[in-house]
């Protein structure tokens, strides 16, 4: 159980951290230090009027939302401080940016570019001041013996000794480690074996809640493979609850990959564990405003020589203007992808006669002196113009700006099994295989590319990779 200083700790934070951001912002508006920068007065009158309230709510219960989405206020030891002061930033950045909102909203003229800077810089000092000093203070009473938690770590294996031996290295945590809990006794047999300092095992598996209860214990850490130990790591937790110990689970990396977005719900009075729910919601509705706003701005832009090459295209060559093919999407959703047609019109009745001079390796299908491609359409695809049209598919949700190339049906068929992650984001125009030389690259390591994009997925990485798309695109690189 948490204790209630603990929980009187926390909220005074969370309170402490609002009022620093209230009181600041005031501060802004009542002393305009970009006016004292330039030798006017410091102190100005300020009104507040009703209609002020309201944006003073809004202000509030933004702030207070993002503090909250962003910074745990749990009495949580094993939060290491760089976490938490990266969770910080992301709130103060946030947290300026609402207030530039709300200010230009309700047409608060006292924060200018300036102010907002100010604002930035001194509560994220303040924060990080505070954060801090509260390191410090906790470690020295925890140096002279006070405020520690005793831990017993479930497991006699080398995750177990890799997990306790980082917990020593960090004493202002706050641990004292009382002993280790074996699997078995083949894993106790192993352990006595060895020199394991002055750490000992004090139980085992089969007599856990004797283990609880010969010792003080005030928190278990159960380093036990998921996969293997489901049903031991089930009893522990039970036997700990029992008692009101807290328990931490610390697996494998591969298994804390899976749990990592565990969410709990209810149904009909059922629990329900529910994995792999998005939680980046905000950096996806930023996604999506991106993909609408930006296509829309160069689809606008970009109409005259979209009109142009539209005329070339029937001056040049008969058939449609554009090519529908059908593609596959995020979720195996099936979509027309628009492109501008660069092949005759026959081209997928003859691509089955070249299936033999494919070039690329995989199911995907490529050649370099293709015959299908008109005389406009080698042009059209060094320049990537051909692409242009899927700005359309943007706009209708079915494709983004960045994301894996959307495959067709029946490449997808012969795909491995770990190929079909590329399936579970929205497919892009651009992606780090277009930027990589794609035609220079083998179809295992486009895969790859595409896995460490999921993987590592941002706002920033799309930004960075459309950036980079911009160059490679005019420079004709990889292109055919």
């Amino acid at each position: 159980m948490i204790r209630l200083r603990h929980k009187l700790l926390i909220q005074v934070f969370r309170l402490f951290d609002q009022f620093v951001l209230m009181v600041t912002a005031v501060a802004l508006i009542y002393l305009r230090p970009e006016i004292a920068m330039q030798g006017g007065a410091r102190i100005l009158d300020a009104t507040f009027k009703i209609y002020d309230t309201l944006g003073l709510v809004v202000l509030v219960v933004g702030w207070v939302a993002i503090f909250d989405y962003f910074i745990r206020y749990k009495a949580d030891r094993l939060v290491a401080l760089n976490t938490q002061l990266k969770s910080l930033i992301k709130a103060t950045s946030l947290s300026s940016f609402w207030l530039m909102l709300v200010a230009a909203v309700f047409s608060v003229k006292s924060f200018n570019v300036v102010n907002l800077l100010i604002f930035f810089a001194v509560v994220t000092a303040i924060g990080i001041v505070s954060r801090l000093s509260l390191r410090v203070l906790l470690l020295s009473a925890r140096r002279s013996g006070y405020n520690y938690r005793f831990l017993l770590v479930v497991g006699a294996n080398a995750r177990a000794l890799q997990i306790a031996g980082k917990i020593e290295e960090k004493p202002e945590l706050g641990y004292k480690i009382v002993g280790f809990v074996a699997e078995n006794d083949e894993a106790r047999e192993r352990w006595e074996k060895r020199d394991h300092r002055d750490w000992k095992i004090v139980g085992s598996l089969d007599n856990f809640r004797k283990a609880l209860t010969d010792a003080r214990v005030d928190e278990v850490i159960a380093c036990l493979p998921v996969d293997a130990r489901f049903s031991d790591i089930t009893m522990v937790i039970r036997h700990a609850k029992d008692l009101g110990i807290v328990v931490r689970l610390m697996p494998e990396l591969a298994d804390g990959t899976l749990l990592r977005n565990m969410h709990v719900e209810e149904f009909e009075d059922e629990c329900v564990v529910t994995l792999f729910r998005e939680r980046m919601l905000v950096q996806l509705l930023l996604k999506r405003l991106l993909d609408a706003s930006l296509s829309v701005i160069v689809l606008l832009m970009l109409a005259p020589l979209m009109l142009l090459v539209a005329l070339l295209i029937k001056l040049t060559s008969p058939g449609p203007v554009f090519f529908v093919q059908k593609r596959v999407g995020m979720n195996q959703r099936h979509f027309n992808l628009l492109k501008f047609r660069s092949m005759v019109v026959d081209a997928e009745a003859q691509k089955k006669e070249l299936t033999h001079l494919n070039e690329r390796d995989g199911p995907a299908f490529k050649m370099e002196n293709d015959p299908r491609i008109t005389r406009i359409g080698k042009f059209l695809r060094k320049t990537s113009i051909d692409e242009l049209p899927q700005l359309f598919n943007v706009l209708s949700g079915e494709m983004s700006l960045v994301g894996p190339r959307p495959p067709l049906p029946e490449e997808v068929k012969a795909y491995e099994w770990l190929f079909r992650k590329r399936l579970s984001v929205k497919p892009g125009i651009t992606c780090i295989w277009q930027i990589s030389g794609r035609n220079n690259v083998s179809f295992d390591r486009w895969m790859e590319m595409d896995h460490e994009y999921i993987e590592n997925w941002s706002l920033l990485l799309d930004l960075e990779i459309l950036l980079k798309t911009v160059p490679a695109v005019l420079l004709s690189r990889g292109a055919s």
